[in-house]
Parts: structure tokens; C-alpha cells; sequence
């Protein structure tokens, strides 16, 4: 049971959360050097901050398709690659909402990192003609995409302690925004 002011408290701290993720995700149409783009963080703070599951996965996966739209469709193996391995971040942002420390996020933004880049260039290979289907081919197409690695590392760290620590500061800050753990009397 809500009580009184409770759940404009929820309705106010929802709506921050949801336009923060659109804000960063739209923040993808900006120039940016390759691969360092908010939208592993936005997919980690969704999973962590909203509420409800369903729009946890549908928010951030829907301003990427927003901002596809806007930057142009790819080959639909690699697009379904990519919106696999941002539902797959979101799942880690799942696991964040019981104990966010600066290590859990920490190690989830490089694991979004690792999954995006591992997901992501085995479709490069599995769809695409520049690499042998071998296993030779595999192994080149990943050496190849190390340097955006870097790039996709940096992104995710920054942006997820952009997200995760200006929230924590918001909540600090703005006590109508933190969230009542307490039970229901």
C-alpha cells in the first residue's frame, strides 16, 4: 500500500529515470568518436533503476531503435546482434537492483563491454563476407575490432559512472527521490 505523497514520489523518480535513459540514448545522434556511446549504460541503469522489467528492456531498446531510424538500419543479423547483446545488459542491470556498489557496476559495465564486443563481432563474421568462415576468420574479425574495443571500454565506464554516480548524487541530494525500501504498514 501507497501512502500519501508515495506515489508521486515513484511517478517524479520514474519519470527522471525514463528521461534520463532517453536523454543519454538520444545523446547517440551526437558526434562521438566510434563506439563510445552511452547506450551499454543506459541498458545497465534501466535494468537498475526502473521499476517495472517490461520497461526496463523496452526504454532503452526502443530509443536505439529511435536513433537507428534516425542514423540508418545495418544488416539485420549484426542489428539483431546488437539489440540481443543491450537486452542482455539490461538482464545485468536486473542483477544490479539488490546491491548497487561501485564494484558490481564497475564489473557489469565491462562485462557489457566484453558481451557487446563478443556478441556483436561474431556477427560481424557470421553474417558478413569481409572474413573466411573459418575459424581463422573468426579469430581476425575479432583482432580486427580490438582498436573500437578500447573505444566501446571507455564509453561504457564513463557514461556508466556518469548515469550511476549523477543519480546517486540526484538521490543524495533530492531526499523525494530515493527509493523506499521500507515495507507497507
Amino acid at each position: 500500500m501507497l501512502f500519501v505523497g508515495e506515489a508521486e514520489m515513484m511517478s517524479s523518480r520514474m519519470v527522471l529515470v525514463v528521461s534520463i535513459i532517453i536523454s543519454a540514448a538520444l545523446s547517440r545522434l551526437l558526434p562521438h568518436f566510434p563506439n563510445v556511446t552511452p547506450i551499454a549504460a543506459v541498458a545497465l541503469f534501466s535494468g537498475a533503476y526502473l521499476a517495472d522489467r517490461r520497461l526496463a528492456f523496452f526504454v532503452p531498446l526502443a530509443a536505439v531503435f529511435v536513433s537507428d531510424i534516425i542514423l540508418g538500419f545495418y544488416g539485420p543479423g549484426e542489428m539483431a546482434a546488437v539489440y540481443v547483446s543491450f537486452a542482455i545488459v539490461v538482464a545485468l542491470g536486473l542483477w544490479l537492483r539488490e546491491k548497487r556498489s561501485a564494484l558490481r557496476i564497475g564489473s557489469a559495465a565491462i562485462a557489457a563491454s566484453l558481451l557487446f564486443f563478443v556478441i556483436t563481432n561474431f556477427a560481424v563474421w557470421e553474417f558478413g563476407t569481409l572474413y573466411a568462415k573459418t575459424g581463422a576468420g573468426l579469430i581476425e574479425c575479432y583482432i580486427a575490432a580490438l582498436p573500437f574495443f578500447r573505444h566501446t571500454l571507455a564509453g561504457d565506464l564513463s557514461y556508466t559512472l556518469l548515469l550511476f554516480g549523477g543519480f546517486a548524487l540526484l538521490e543524495r541530494n533530492l531526499p523525494a527521490l530515493r527509493h523506499n525500501t521500507a515495507t507497507a504498514r
